[in-house]
């Protein structure tokens, strides 16, 4: 097989000088930009090491890692839930009865068509307007509307993804599965969503990456994650008269993008593992011969021999 890809022809002579005008014209435009952006910083005096020894603080590390912790805690629980959600509308809205169906189409396409924030606000003025009678819920209303919130909607888009694995498989599969007599149910939990779920498994934890990102909005309802720690961080914190505002930025930007980074690495090596070709079964050694030749000889000369008699 060439080395083209099967999307377009392979770049000539020309091309390939074009392409690589355009790498190099390219490459200098993002370092001009980057060599623009330090000296801008050095301009307005966000280089100093003054600005960044805020970092060695005991507090402000504290106050990053209770951030991250408060992220990773709703990121987990939402998570979960997300896929727990997903995957019972997807086998809903692939019901044949037509109400669960019906149901399920509406709840998933209300809540993808609704702005995320406003779903996390409206929950959070709910628990916060009904606190008493919420209990345990309503005290912790600011975490509870950011998880459910993220849960309604990136179950929406797990759904989708779940429904687009099941589809997927053959039909084939399926008339077989009937034809040996198994149920309704069986044929869902034994064939089609172990082959869709390993089939959308990369698309799933992609969508949790989204999930990560999204938790980031609980500074709207001033829930501590990560985000709100470093806005509070930066409005606090006064060094050379100003806001640390750049420096923050840069270093919880900087955390969340390793934890995206980690998550799609993830969804990588579970995407190459599912792409390899199942090893075959070695074959066994040989082993020796229960019976000797010669007995076996022997024995095909007497029913030879037996046979011609009976013959004769």
């Amino acid at each position: 097989m060439s080395g083209s890809s099967v999307l377009y022809d392979a770049p000539g002579p020309k091309a390939q000088v074009r392409n690589w005008i355009y790498t190099i014209v390219g490459s200098l435009a993002v370092l001009g930009l980057i060599g623009f952006t330090l000296y801008r910083m050095n301009e307005t005096g966000q280089l100093k090491p003054e600005v960044w020894n805020i970092f060695n603080n005991a507090g402000v590390r504290a106050s990053i890692r209770d951030g991250v912790l408060t992220t990773l805690k709703v990121f987990a629980v939402a998570g979960v839930l997300s896929l727990v959600l997903g995957l019972l509308l997807a086998v809903a809205r692939l019901s044949e009865h037509k109400p669960v169906s019906w149901v399920a189409t509406g709840f998933i396409e209300l809540f993808r068509a609704i702005p995320l924030l406003i779903t996390i606000y409206a929950l959070w003025v709910l628990f916060l307007t009904y606190k008493d009678s919420l209990g345990a819920v309503g005290e912790n209303a600011a975490f509870w509307a950011l998880v459910i919130g993220l849960t309604v909607y990136n179950g929406c888009v797990q759904a989708e993804v779940i429904r687009a694995g099941i589809n997927a498989v053959p039909r084939g599969q399926v008339e077989a599965a009937y034809a040996l007599g198994l149920r309704k149910t069986q044929v869902m939990t034994m064939l089609l969503l172990p082959q869709a779920v390993r089939a959308m498994l990369p698309t799933m934890i992609s969508q949790l990456v989204v999930t990560l990102k999204d938790t980031s909005l609980g500074y709207i309802i001033t829930y501590s994650e990560l985000l709100f720690a470093a806005r509070t961080m930066a409005n606090n914190i006064i060094v050379n008269g100003e806001n640390p505002i750049t420096a923050v930025v840069i270093v919880v930007g900087a955390i969340y993008i390793a934890m995206c980074l980690a998550l799609s690495g993830l969804a990588n090596w579970i995407e190459r593992r599912g792409r390899r070709t199942p090893k075959g079964i070695g074959m066994a050694p040989a082993a020796e011969p229960v019976v000797e030749m010669s007995e076996i000889q022997q024995t095909l000369g007497k029913t030879t021999g037996s046979g011609t008699n009976n013959g004769v």
